[in-house]
Order: structure tokens, then sequence, then C-alpha cells
């Protein structure tokens, strides 16, 4: 009965339009990639005063607005005359951090035309993922930020990123944003006007999507993977971001960063761009912690009986329903669920070690002090500390 009432449900969620929630969207994450923040000789500056001007608006319909920009890297090869993007890491770095500079000024200037602050800043994968304190230390900065009206604006710190801490492309750190912060919509603008069926680009005989239900391997497949002349994500890291928030509970806007007014043509409720419908729950902060900014450490595959308890009842696993452990973690770090059909379900923290965990998997609770010579807890993941992937349900 419970499965009747679900998919009953899913039918009528999809029947809700973007209006509803760009009606009640408060705080809003704005990701503007390179493509449209660069031109010829450098940055765009009408674009900026433009961009400017609409959010310092949407601040006064008492909304409030993070925004992430690209352009750093842009601005600076621009600036010191590049004909291309180095290779080489230091000198990407350099090149990033003379492009700041100069992005962080042209945007305080036009800022400053509506009597708005901004403030810079920078961020690595490492501050979001190596430790739920710094996390929560970046959440509590951006929410002084917007209590003092002050428009945080955020990159990602290219003079000292490398491969490992790196988040990917703003696109990302977009949707990494919307989650820490447990914004109600993301804007995405780029330099085409939203997912079509096919490149606009190259082929004119292609139509917008304006509206995404579900992201599945369809979708992936026409997003393709062409990154822009100026950016490193292309429509493919879009619908990548895409999954992140709606899977979260966050809708997500792709539009054309280019078309005169188009926040407040967004916010005011035309159909522009493409619109991806979230699940039906936010989750909570801790959860997209878990779920979506933690590196797994190990993996758990586990029976159809557990998995199906995790899924549809929400529950927490139990020893019993582990077949199989792989990794080496200790207490406190996250894994990955993964299901007999080598789905990945779920990200949670364990109570137990991955030694203690090869000794009990498969037994029952009573069991566990006597394989173990203590037991500290029934559950190896509680439910509080276990995030679930919507479109597994």
């Amino acid at each position: 009965m419970h499965r009747v009432w679900n998919q009953a449900w899913n039918q009528v969620w999809k029947m809700i339009d973007r209006h509803h929630f760009v009606d009640q969207a408060k705080r809003l994450v704005v990701k503007v990639g390179s493509n449209v923040l660069t031109a010829a000789n450098g940055l765009n500056l009408p674009l900026i005063y433009a961009l400017s001007k609409q959010i310092s608006q949407l601040m006064c319909d008492g909304r409030e607005v993070m925004l992430v920009t690209s352009g750093a890297m842009a601005s600076g090869q621009k600036k010191i005359g590049l004909s291309h993007r180095p290779a080489e890491i230091p000198k990407r770095q350099a090149v990033a951090a003379v492009g700041q500079a100069g992005l962080i000024r042209e945007y305080e200037k036009a800022f400053g035309v509506y009597d708005v602050k901004v403030a810079q800043i920078l961020l690595t994968g490492d501050d979001l993922r190596s430790s739920r304190q710094r996390y929560l230390n970046a959440r509590n900065t951006l929410n002084t930020l917007l209590s003092w009206k002050i428009i945080p604006i955020i990159n990602e710190n290219d003079t000292v990123v490398v491969e490992e801490i790196k988040f990917g492309d703003n696109d990302n750190l977009s949707a990494m944003i919307a989650l820490l912060m447990n914004a109600d919509i993301l804007i995405n603008l780029t330099d085409i006007s939203g997912l079509y069926t096919g490149d606009p680009r190259q082929n004119t005989n292609v139509e917008l999507i304006e509206q995404v239900e579900t992201i599945d391997k369809s979708i992936e497949k026409i997003a393709g993977n062409t990154p822009g002349a100026l950016g490193t994500g292309g429509m493919l890291s879009k619908i990548k971001a895409a999954v992140k928030v709606t899977n979260a509970g966050i809708p997500m806007i792709i539009a054309n960063g280019l078309t005169p007014d188009i926040l407040l043509k967004l916010l005011a409720g035309e159909n522009l761009g493409t619109f991806f419908l979230p699940a039906k729950e936010k989750l909570s902060s801790k959860k997209c912690w878990i779920g979506y900014h933690v590196k797994p450490k190990g993996m758990l595959r586990i029976d159809d009986g557990a998995a199906k308890a995790v899924l549809e009842r929400g529950t927490s696993l139990l020893p019993g329903g582990i077949k199989e452990v792989q990794g080496s973690f200790g207490v406190g770090d996250a894994v990955e669920l993964m299901d007999m059909q080598d789905t990945r379900i779920a990200i949670g923290l364990v109570n137990y070690s991955a030694n203690d965990l090869r000794k009990i998997a498969g037994c029952q609770t009573d069991r566990i002090e006597a394989c173990l010579g203590q037991k500290l807890y029934d559950e190896v993941i509680h439910r509080d500390n276990l995030t679930v992937f919507p479109d597994c349900v």
C-alpha cells in the first residue's frame, strides 16, 4: 500500500511546475560561468553591472542571494595577454591570482552603485570535505554575511587548489554551496538557453527541454561533455550539479545569462531555460554533508532485505544485512552502501571499524558482543547518519 501511495504522490509531485518553487524561493544561489562573464578584451563589464543590478533588486524584494562566479582564470588570461590557458599548475594558479583581484574589484564597483556591499569567499573542496567543523564554519560565515545584507561572491581558490582538493568546476561548487546553505533554488547561468535535445551550437534542429523530472542516463547522454572555450565545465557538469541538488530537494534552473534581466524574469516565473524538478523532501544540512560532501573511505554491500528496509522504511543499517566489507576505515568514517545489483543506494557514517564489521557482518545484533567482546551499538549506521539517494526509491 505504501508503494502504491508513493507512486501516486510522485505523479502529483511531477505536475507541480516551477512557479510554485520560484514564488517561495527566499534563498538563492546564482552561478555565472566564464563564457557569460568574459568578453573579447577581458571581463564583460556591462554584464557584471547588469547582474549586480538584478541581484540588488532581488535583495530589495526580500531574497537572499549568494553568487558563485567563474571568470578569474579567464580574466587573468586576458589581462596578462596569454593566448591560451597554461597547462602547468603554478602558472594557472598565478593567472587565477591576477584575474581574481580584477574580478572582485569589478563586482565591488558594480554593486557599489546600488549601495550593496560584497565579500569575497575563496574555497577548496577540502574546506567542505575534510571536517564537519570546517563545513559548519563556512556555513556560519555565509549566514552572517547574508544577515548583514552583504553579497557573498564565491569562487574556487584556484591560487592554491590541486587535484586532490579541487571541486572540479564551479558548477559543482555552486551545487555544494546550495547544499551547504540549504538554498531554495540554484540558478546556473551559461551562454546557451538551457538543456536542448542536442547541441544548439552545432545543430539548429534541436528543441529546448523546458522541464526535467528525472535525471537519467538519457539526460546525461543528451548533455554530452563539451566544455566552453573559457570554462572547465560543459553541460554534463551542470547536469551532475543538478543531480546533487535535486536529490537533496532543491530545484535548479539552467538559463542564458546573456538574456536581459534574466534573473528577474526567472524569479517572476517566466518559462525560460530548463527547470529541474527537486525530490519531494529537503535533506537536513547534516545529511547533505554526509551524502554530497564527505568522501567515502569504504563500501558495504547489503542484501535485498536490508536495502529495502533502508530505502523504503528509512531504517538504520544492522549487521545482519551486510554481505561484504571493502576498504580500511574507522569509527565515524563515511562508507557507501551498495545493493546486490551493484547500485549505490546511500552513504553513511559507521559506528564500527572495517575490521570489526568483517567480524560481525551477517550477525544478529544479540551476537555482536560475543563476536567483538563488547557491543557499543546495535546499528552499524544509524538512520540519522545515513543519506539515501532518492532515485533509488
